[in-house]
């Protein structure tokens, strides 16, 4: 299952929102047989990864979205998250 573009509003952070959205995630893929979610964020989005790996994810690659990218050295970092048989 891929995790596309979570976000909350700036008013709402800070409150566990996204941490709470995460779990929900990982909770319906686990339920529906998924065996792992995926993800994209980008190197300067340093509390998504925090988030991402404090849920379990793991950076699994990084790749350059495009020449500029490789240029100014700008990377999007792919993570996994193994669900396991939920056991």
């Amino acid at each position: 299952l891929e995790l596309k573009r979570m976000s909350v509003s700036r008013e709402h952070r800070g409150r566990g929102l996204a941490r709470a959205l995460c779990r929900e995630v990982l909770g319906f893929a686990r339920a529906r047989g998924f065996g792992a979610v995926v993800l994209s964020t980008s190197m300067v989005q340093v509390a998504a990864q925090r988030l991402y790996e404090g849920q379990g994810f793991r950076k699994v690659g990084a790749s350059y979205p495009s020449l500029l990218g490789t240029l100014l050295n700008f990377q999007i970092f792919q993570y996994r998250c193994d669900l396991g048989d939920g056991t």
